[in-house]
């Protein structure tokens, strides 16, 4: 299977959450559309460098990962960023890999969207379909 691509809204959630309080005006959120690789194979969602810029996102930290070629790479992680696929959002932290030139949709945020990979089409699709499972735990 090659490189399947989506795209995806990226907005700053702490703005999101400061307009919704009446803070910032909803015009002011820091938002960008981009065209994401859905990589299945990584776990977070990486941003680039001049994204993280551009979504003005407060670091929480610093984080060392593995990626894909076997380095270990130390890397910045936000605070979180409200992704939405179509008509399904939900906000996470981004790891931000120096260098990184694309932007990766892991499983992670695409497992808590219930979207999937369909490998017969190459495309980003719902894993129930068009509903959203939501799974809850039982006590």
């Amino acid at each position: 299977m090659g490189m399947v691509y989506t795209e995806i809204t990226l907005k700053n959630a702490a703005d999101d959450a400061a307009a919704r309080r009446g803070y910032i005006k909803s015009e002011d959120i820091r938002s960008v559309t981009v065209t994401a690789i859905a990589d299945t194979g990584s776990m977070h969602m990486v941003i680039t460098e001049e994204l993280c810029e551009k979504l003005g996102l407060s670091i929480k930290g610093e984080k060392t990962v593995l990626i894909a070629n076997g380095q270990r790479v130390r890397c910045i992680e936000t605070e979180a960023v409200e992704i939405q696929w179509k008509d399904r959002t939900m906000a996470v932290s981004t790891m931000v890999i120096p260098g990184a030139k694309s932007v990766l949709f892991g499983a992670i945020p695409m497992e808590g969207m219930d979207l999937m990979v369909n490998p017969v089409t190459q495309e980003v699709v719902g894993a129930h379909g068009d509903v959203q499972e939501i799974l809850a735990l039982s006590a």
